[in-house]
């Protein structure tokens, strides 16, 4: 299967659980990985035989800078199911979101989640 990819798309945004998160907001990175056959677009050389990344991008920016969510698992899975619904010829999709500076009892820390999803 073919892949197109979107690799560390940074947003500054408000998701977590703790009231400093949802007030101070971060930064997030999310990555995205379409899999999808592109031999017709490839061959033609046509943006209408294959998924526009630049609306992959914005889709993932409006979810990501509309909404506020506890869990970035949350966000991840919006974000994948809104990419399987909208743009019919992705057949599997992943979705990764990092968030560098998680808060901890010894200080920041790096954390990320990274969902997969097929078309059924």
């Amino acid at each position: 299967m073919d892949k197109i990819y979107l690799d560390q798309l940074e947003f500054f945004a408000y998701h977590g659980c703790l009231e400093q998160e949802k007030k101070e907001g971060q930064t997030f990175y999310i990555s995205v990985i379409l899999e999808l056959d592109l031999t017709l677009a490839a061959e033609d050389d046509d943006l209408a035989k294959t998924v526009n990344y630049g609306a992959v991008y914005d889709m993932v920016a409006d979810i990501t800078l509309n909404n506020k969510f506890d869990l970035i698992e949350k966000l991840a899975y919006t974000i994948i199911n809104r990419i399987l619904y909208t743009f019919s010829p992705v057949r599997a999709a992943t979705v990764r979101v990092d968030k560098p500076q998680a808060p901890g009892s010894a200080g920041p820390f790096p954390a990320g989640v990274e969902l997969r999803r097929e078309r059924v």
